[in-house]
């Protein structure tokens, strides 16, 4: 038991580290996409800042540098003369209250993310009619001022530079929301297999101390024979065996090589003394009848009790129980086919979950158990190889072969 709680808590733990490497990942590699972004937007105002110059230095009207000015509606900008006086801004969204105020909050914000772009825009010097003014030596006059751009990340980059922690926000509620979820259903689950063990071994229980019961009462009178005796060690070698069963759960049990014919019949043996007579068991080996699997005897011998009592169920007590057996190389298929009411398809694999029944006073743990014991214990398969409404069903299992 401490084995299957220790993988339960490694699972856990790869789990947790798979789910924090896709986090990781997908920060740096977001955080890459912001960096790569963040270098492109500079690059653009480098241009949008050249451009601008030459269109104020000049009376160019290129419609080059004209669109690449006009280019420019995501990243936020303002400009400022060499007195830090804003001159001009764009694609900020203003406030109706307190311009300024939010315009040099803005400004210093763009100071602390970007470096400045020098912008010096040289004009011609006019006279009042408009000609150029010249200096003493003929050369024409201009006036030179320098003014300074600051830029902020666009609206797409900060967004993104968010992203990983909406990200990491999103993966840990889904994580939580999933661990919470996994934790009711199997706590639910496990009440459900508790419950359901508890009355299984009430029951198992219950036939074999009966008769006992039965038996002692017999005794009392002094009406002991030979025979009455032989039943009392019938019982308490059922009892035993019981007892048997239900401490192998939880642990790995021992398999020995044991041969499957008179493992079959003695427990179909048992059933037919169990079950109405109206109930016809056929046991058919196809090929070699010598076949020997690795089995626990105990556990075994449950597994096709729980299949005869479910085909007994699926037929009301009534109708046939064909049992195929046939060797492969490696391998020992067995079929149980009953006569019974069929398995819709969808429910294949949900009748082996504990708690299904479809019996009003079954608790669902047959089919659970058996699985567990073919699978888990025996390394072995079990499934519904077929089944049809109103016809019957077929439960096959699958045992590897002993190495002789």
């Amino acid at each position: 038991m401490n084995n299957f709680y220790d993988k339960k808590s490694r699972f856990k733990l790869i789990m947790l580290a798979f789910a924090s490497i896709i986090v990781m990942a997908s920060i740096v590699f977001s955080n890459k996409l912001a960096k790569d972004l963040s270098q492109e937007e500079q690059k653009r105002m480098d241009i949008w800042a050249e451009a601008y110059q030459i269109m104020a230095s000049s009376e160019n009207t290129n419609s080059f540098f004209i669109d690449v000015i006009s280019s420019n509606t995501t990243i936020p900008l303002i400009i400022t003369d060499d007195h830090d006086s804003i001159a001009n801004y764009n694609n900020l969204d203003l406030p109706k209250k307190n311009v300024d105020e939010y315009l040099q909050k803005k400004l210093e914000l763009f100071k602390e993310q970007h470096d400045t772009n020098t912008l010096v825009i040289t004009t011609d010097i006019t006279d009042s009619e408009g000609n150029l003014v010249m200096d003493e030596q003929g050369r024409q006059q201009q006036f030179v001022t320098t003014y300074y751009l600051y830029y902020g990340d666009s609206i797409l980059l900060q967004r993104l530079a968010y992203f990983p922690y909406v990200q990491l926000g999103i993966i840990t509620f889904f994580f939580l929301v999933a661990f919470f979820a996994f934790s009711f259903s199997k706590k639910a689950e496990e009440n459900q297999v508790w419950v359901g063990l508890s009355k299984e071994t009430a029951h198992q229980l219950g036939t074999p101390i009966s008769s006992l019961l039965a038996w002692t009462e017999l005794i009392k009178t002094g009406q002991a024979d030979e025979e009455m005796i032989g039943h009392m060690e019938k019982d308490v070698n059922r009892l035993r065996m019981v007892a048997e069963r239900f401490s192998k759960i939880g642990s790995q049990p021992d398999l020995e090589p044991l041969p499957l014919k008179p493992l079959l019949t003695d427990a179909i043996e048992y059933m037919k003394r169990r079950v109405s007579k109206k109930v016809i068991f056929n046991l058919n080996f196809s090929g070699s009848d010598d076949i020997v699997i690795m089995a626990n005897h105990a556990l075994f011998e449950w597994v096709i009790e729980n299949l005869c009592k479910n085909a007994v169920d699926a037929m009301a007590g009534k109708g046939s129980i064909q049992i195929d057996i046939e060797k492969t190389d490696q391998n020992v298929q067995m079929d149980f086919t009953d006569s019974g009411k069929g398995i819709p398809k969808a429910k294949y694999k949900t009748i082996f979950n504990p708690g299904f029944t479809t019996k009003t006073r079954g608790w669902g743990l047959g089919l659970s158990l058996t699985q567990r014991i073919v699978e888990n214990y025996h390394k072995g398969k079990i499934f519904v190889r077929s089944s049809e409404i109103n016809k019957g069903t077929t439960f096959r299992v699958i045992l590897p072969l002993a190495a002789i």
